[in-house]
C-alpha cells in the first residue's frame, strides 16, 4: 500500500518550481531590457542593401545612439510566435510595437550615411536603410544622380562586385532556374571555378560628411528621377544602395516604400557589424549549419563602409 506524499514535499516542490519560474522571468526581462535599450540582433530579408549587405546577414543592431522612442522597446507577440510555432502557419510577428509616440528621450539625429532600422509609419516590420537627408537638407535625383542641396554628391564607376549566388543571393533566379528579375539575372557570369557569380555594376557615392559607399546600377528605374523636396524638421530622407531594387522614400506607402522623409521617431536603431551570415541551406541536420555559413562576412564593420570594406 503506498503512502501518501507528505504536505511537506509539495510544498518544497512548488517551492522549486515557482523559483524557477522566476529565474526564467527575470532572464527573460533581462534580455528584453538589453533588446529594448542597448542592442538587438537583426536579420536582412532582401537584397534591398546589396552589395554591402546580402539576404540572410545577421547584424547587431544599437539602441542607444538616436536615443529612445516609441519603437525601441522589444514587445513579445504571443499570438505571432504560435503562428510560428504551428506548422504550416503564418511566421506572423515575434514582436509588437507601441502606439506612435511623438519625440525621443536622449534623442539626437543620425548622420548622413549611418545605416539604420526604421519601422515605417503605420506599419509594424523593420525596414533597414542609408540616411542621406537630414531635416532641411534638398534632395533630388536626376538620371540617377543624387542631388543633396543643390550639388551633385560625388560619384565614382568601380569595378564590378561579384557575389556567389546561392539560395539566399538568387540573383534574380527562383529555384527552378527562371529569371523573375532579367536585369538582376542578367549579370550572372560563371567563375573560374564553376561557380555562379552575380557580378554587380557598382558606382561609390561620396557624400558631403565624407561618408562612402557603394551602390548597385543596373539601369534605368522608376526610383532614378525624383523631383526635389526639402526634408521637413523631425524627419529623415533613407535609401537603399541597391537604388534599382529598394523600397525606400522614393516611394509611396502603396507601393511598399516609406511614403518620403521618415519622422526620427520611427528609427529604431544604428547598423553596427555583421555577425555571420547564411546561404540559405541551412536544414534541421546540424551538420548543415557550418556548411551553410559565407566566408568573410562576420565581423564586418557597417559603419561608413563600402561593399568592398565588407568582403
Amino acid at each position: 500500500m503506498n503512502k501518501a506524499r507528505p504536505k511537506k514535499d509539495y510544498r518544497q516542490l512548488a517551492r522549486a518550481v515557482w523559483s524557477e519560474i522566476k529565474g526564467l522571468f527575470f532572464v527573460m526581462l533581462a534580455v528584453l531590457g538589453v533588446h529594448s535599450f542597448i542592442a538587438k540582433p537583426f536579420y536582412i530579408p532582401s537584397e534591398s542593401m546589396m552589395p554591402v549587405l546580402l539576404t540572410g546577414d545577421r547584424l547587431v543592431v544599437t539602441k542607444y545612439p538616436y536615443g529612445y522612442s516609441f519603437v525601441s522597446p522589444t514587445i513579445p507577440n504571443p499570438v505571432g510566435i504560435v503562428k510560428w510555432l504551428v506548422p504550416g502557419g503564418d511566421p506572423g510577428g515575434w514582436t509588437v510595437t507601441l502606439p506612435p509616440i511623438e519625440g525621443r528621450l536622449f534623442g539626437s539625429y543620425p548622420k548622413r550615411g549611418d545605416i539604420v532600422i526604421v519601422t515605417p509609419p503605420g506599419r509594424y516590420e523593420d525596414y533597414i536603410k542609408r540616411v542621406i537627408g537630414l531635416p532641411g537638407d534638398r534632395i533630388a535625383l536626376v538620371d540617377g544622380q543624387l542631388i543633396l542641396n543643390g550639388e551633385a554628391v560625388k560619384r565614382e564607376i568601380l569595378d564590378p562586385v561579384e557575389i556567389p549566388v546561392d539560395s539566399n543571393s538568387p540573383c534574380g533566379l527562383s529555384l527552378e532556374g527562371f529569371a523573375f528579375d532579367r536585369a538582376l539575372a542578367s549579370t550572372i557570369r560563371e567563375g573560374e571555378d564553376g561557380q555562379r557569380l552575380c557580378v554587380l555594376p557598382i558606382i561609390r557615392e561620396t557624400l558631403p560628411n565624407g561618408v562612402s559607399y557603394d551602390t548597385v546600377e543596373l539601369g534605368y528605374s522608376d526610383g532614378d528621377n525624383y523631383p526635389e523636396i526639402t526634408v521637413p524638421a523631425g524627419h529623415v530622407f533613407l535609401m537603399g544602395d541597391n537604388r534599382d531594387r529598394s523600397s525606400d522614400s522614393r516611394f509611396g506607402e502603396e507601393v511598399r516604400g516609406l511614403g518620403g522623409p521618415v519622422p526620427v521617431e520611427n528609427i529604431g536603431g544604428r547598423a553596427e557589424f555583421i555577425t555571420f551570415s547564411l546561404d540559405g541551406t541551412t536544414g534541421l541536420n546540424p551538420a548543415s549549419w557550418w556548411s551553410s555559413l559565407r566566408e568573410g562576412r562576420a565581423g564586418n564593420s557597417l559603419r561608413g563602409s563600402s561593399a568592398r570594406d565588407a568582403d
